[in-house]
């Protein structure tokens, strides 16, 4: 049995280079930028105004200064700024030669239909300067970046409209066991519908992954075999949920080592998630996951997410949040590392969400966050501080 972190490092040693594509700005929305993107103008591109006023030279505040014309954003300036001489600007105009400042229309009076003088003590120079946010040449995105609307606004204000990204990891995911039935079906005595391969489906769409759902097979080695041979020859990896504990039906190792898989861990020092295993082939890889939701749900959030990621050409480091307890909160073995679903509240406390074990997918509907308690420790105690993994931060 290996630790959690040994479990996370087996993985994503494991990881080759993805292939590239270019696509759309339009297409781009979490995706991973797999080259740098470059300025290919300053920014701003010209000296401009950061205000409505008027532009001027700080020398003649104290006179009385004569409108020249009128700048609009957009459009380019006419005349040149003189002597006691003012041009009527707009935010984000094109700030004239010879002005090097702009006094906004609060701190001015108007004299005349062409005249205005400055009225306030001081003012700043209320423009932004060419090139004092980027200049031609710098990295405004680095490869690696996991693309959110502020990215793209980036990507094109620099006129990057096809970035080149990742391409997207394809995900077979297979339900394993006789009792399942899909949720279309009302379960008979001693079945239960499927939930984990449909939870399965939305968390690897949650990182722009591709899923494909293959069904759910029984628990014989030829209706298994069966689908890993048809998920394997359409994907880069491989999520089976069951039939990977010691049980007589639970016949997923045997199945992946049959199929070529080299099986790299089978049992992880956690609770709950103990019996996921990982195996690799020379064209996938496949994760066996605990057949109950609260297991594969955890075990997909601290090991599948990340390494769907990494394949995708991301380091995906959840934010290290320690927050306090806000009631006590115990358990009863503390053999393994353990984690529970709890939500924040309002004080920015962490409440335990109740909690049956890890078939109780209840639990996790109102859960902000998943709880660590060490191995060895039993108890929280109210007020204490605990390291949170925030669910889809």
């Amino acid at each position: 049995m290996i630790t959690q972190q040994e479990a996370y490092d087996t993985m994503m040693k494991q990881v080759c280079q993805p292939a590239l594509e270019s696509i759309s700005l339009d297409q781009a929305l979490d995706r991973i930028l797999a080259k740098d993107i470059h300025a290919d103008i300053d920014m701003p591109p010209f000296i401009k105004s950061a205000m409505d006023g008027y532009a001027c030279r700080r020398a003649d505040l104290d006179n009385p200064l004569q409108m020249i014309e009128t700048i609009k954003a957009g459009q380019a300036p006419v005349q040149t700024i003189g002597k006691n001489q003012c041009s009527k600007i707009m935010t984000g105009g094109m700030v004239p030669e010879g002005a090097d400042c702009v006094i906004t229309v609060e701190e001015t009076e108007v004299l005349d239909t062409d005249s205005v003088c400055f009225i306030a003590d001081s003012t700043r120079n209320n423009v932004c300067l060419k090139g004092e946010d980027m200049r031609v040449g710098d990295v405004v995105l680095t490869a690696g970046t996991r693309l959110r609307p502020q990215h793209i606004a980036m990507a094109a204000s620099v006129g990057a409209v096809a970035p080149t990204v990742y391409c997207c990891s394809r995900v077979g995911i297979i339900s394993t066991g006789d009792e399942l039935v899909e949720p279309e079906i009302k379960p008979t005595l001693s079945q239960i519908r499927t939930s984990n391969s449909h939870q399965l489906v939305a968390q690897v769409l949650s990182t722009h992954a591709i899923p494909t759902y293959y069904g759910i097979t029984r628990d014989t080695e030829t209706s298994l075999d069966s689908m890993l041979k048809k998920a394997m020859a359409d994907n880069d990896v491989i999520l089976l949920s069951g039939g990977v504990s010691m049980g007589e039906f639970d016949l997923v190792p045997g199945i992946m080592k049959a199929n070529g898989f080299d099986i790299l861990f089978d049992e992880i020092a956690i609770q709950p998630g103990k019996p996921t295993t990982f195996a690799v082939s020379p064209n996938s890889y496949c994760v066996g996951l605990p057949g109950n939701p609260v297991a594969t749900f955890t075990q997909f959030e601290l090991l599948v997410k990340p390494f769907l990621y990494r394949l995708m050409g991301h380091d995906y480091e959840p934010p290290n949040i320690r927050l306090p307890m806000d009631s006590n909160h115990t358990r009863a073995r503390a053999r393994r590392d353990g984690w529970f679903p709890a939500t924040i509240t309002r004080e920015g406390t962490v409440s335990p969400c109740e909690f049956h074990g890890s078939a109780h997918v209840d639990s996790l509907c109102e859960a902000d966050c998943l709880v660590t308690m060490p191995a060895g420790v039993k108890s929280l105690d109210a007020g204490c501080m605990v390291s949170i993994h925030l669910i889809n931060p």
